[in-house]
């Protein structure tokens, strides 16, 4: 019950906490990248374009930012440089396919984005392929 109220932080404590930053920010979110790359032709000629670069090329972004980018962020390998196309993605989606509204139909992607930006300055954390290739 002690540690419970403790204002420390622990080593132990912050590895366990990035993990399940990156394991849930990142497994959830490839679930989203899944469902669009297996539909990726029968999505295509419709989805939405906010940065006029073509249907086809806004979806392939999305794609490899949801997915691939994400199952980097789970494996915690390059985390931070496979956030950075997820953060993109997220506030793009947030603040023009949503119009902004954080409180409303963005909800989802705000909150992802705030875990993205948090994972791009915490880093991996030490429960990480990127710390085994650092050794």
């Amino acid at each position: 019950m002690r540690k419970l109220f403790s204002t420390r932080t622990t080593d132990t404590g912050l590895t366990i906490g990035t993990l399940l930053l990156r394991l849930g920010a990142g497994g959830l979110m490839m679930a989203h990248g899944f469902d669009k790359l297996v539909h990726f032709s029968e999505n295509a000629a419709r989805f939405p374009d906010p940065l006029h670069v073509g249907h086809v090329t806004s979806l392939a972004l999305v794609v490899f930012a949801e997915f691939f980018c994400a199952a980097f962020v789970v494996a915690g390998l390059f985390t931070r440089l496979a956030c950075v196309p997820l953060i993109i993605t997220m506030a793009v989606a947030c603040f023009v396919a949503h119009k902004g509204q954080v409180f409303g139909d963005g909800e989802s992607s705000a909150l992802y984005l705030c875990c993205y930006l948090a994972l791009l300055f915490l880093g991996p954390g030490k429960a990480s392929l990127d710390r085994f290739i650092g050794k």
